[in-house]
């Protein structure tokens, strides 16, 4: 069993900064893809970023192009918490940001599919002001 909490949204102005966590408890895997998803009201869930890794010190970093250059996704030194750093926020970053993941290593366009992942959190609400 694992269980997901994001922390760390808020309400903010344009062009401001938020850095939002997940913490992850329970079991832990050695080899893992975590992953930030977002979704506003009457629109699909859209894939923010994601991070996989496995029993060795590499790991991939995976980005929308919506935030790519913007957004930082990173973990913690023992792979229990993930991090999302968002800088230079618009107002169409404003959503409900939700922490996913999955045992296992996947890579590229898998990363975005929200059916790859088993675990999720309840969400963080990030409101970006114009």
């Amino acid at each position: 069993q694992v269980q997901l909490v994001e922390s760390g949204g808020g309400l903010v102005q344009a062009g401001d900064s938020l850095r939002l966590s997940c913490a992850s408890s329970g079991r832990t895997f050695s080899s893992t893809t975590m992953a930030w998803f977002r979704q506003t009201p009457g629109k699909e869930r859209e894939f923010v970023a994601a991070l996989t890794w496995n029993s060795g010190p590499t790991s991939y970093a995976y980005y929308s192009d919506s935030v790519q250059g913007r957004f930082t996704v990173s973990t913690n030194i023992f792979k229990n918490a993930l991090v999302l750093q968002m800088n230079s926020l618009k107002p169409e970053d404003t959503a409900v940001y939700t922490c996913a993941a999955v045992q296992g290593t996947f890579y590229n366009a898998d990363t975005s599919n929200n059916n790859l992942y088993r675990y999720w959190g309840q969400g963080t609400q990030v409101t970006v002001l114009s």
